[in-house]
């Protein structure tokens, strides 16, 4: 598995292209801006995108979604929660005095239990609510990326709309510690950490 790390849009947010080594079919995910350098390598290394998915409906997760789905014409995937939320990420943008562009609606939708498979990879969905209703966990090969619900020695803010604490730390120790202290966590701002680092120094967590 081939995973590379782009910082994009307004607030760097991580987004992680995946790509398959066999087969060299590619999912993107979390595109908060389809800035340049993440553009230059799709079509550079001519990546076959399957899928762009959202571990979350965010404006700093979504506002590459519409120029990567013209430039790839791969469909766009999300829980069903987030549906709502991400036709108004424009919108939500606006309030944080940040231009975006408008998400278009999901091709499809996922759930927890759903496997996600391109090449010869497939991602297992986890549902991860708290930072937002509709937040997932997509896993495979001991890696997770967990979108905004954790991150190194810490976790994702509660205070947007929809967000809980109790669900989020519940998120956390029922569906992502579990997943063993050698996983890596790739979260959606920051550096990648492991559910065993997590467990031992996240002050959220004790």
């Amino acid at each position: 598995m081939i995973i590379k790390r782009f910082m994009v849009g307004p607030i760097e947010t991580n987004c992680y292209v995946v790509t398959c080594p066999e087969t060299r079919e590619t999912v993107v995910i979390d595109p908060g801006g389809y800035d340049a350098p993440l553009a230059e390598y799709i079509e550079d290394q001519k990546l076959p995108v399957k899928y762009i998915i959202n571990t979350h409906s965010h404006f700093d997760h979504t506002g590459g979604n519409r120029k990567i789905k013209e430039a790839t014409g791969a469909p766009l995937l999300i829980h069903k929660t987030e549906a709502g939320a991400l036709s108004r990420t424009s919108a939500l943008g606006l309030m944080f005095g940040m231009r975006i562009d408008k998400s278009p609606p999901a091709d499809q939708f996922i759930a927890e239990g759903d496997e996600i498979t391109f090449g010869t990879i497939t991602l297992k969905v986890t549902e991860t609510p708290g930072h937002s209703p509709g937040s997932v966990t997509l896993y495979t090969d001991k890696v997770a990326f967990v979108g905004d619900a954790l991150f190194a020695g810490s976790i994702g803010r509660t205070d947007l709309p929809g967000g809980s604490y109790n669900t989020l730390i519940q998120s956390i120790t029922e569906k992502i510690l579990p997943l063993g202290d050698d996983t890596i966590v790739c979260s959606g701002h920051g550096p990648e950490t492991t559910v065993g680092q997590e467990k031992l120094y996240n002050p959220f967590l004790r």
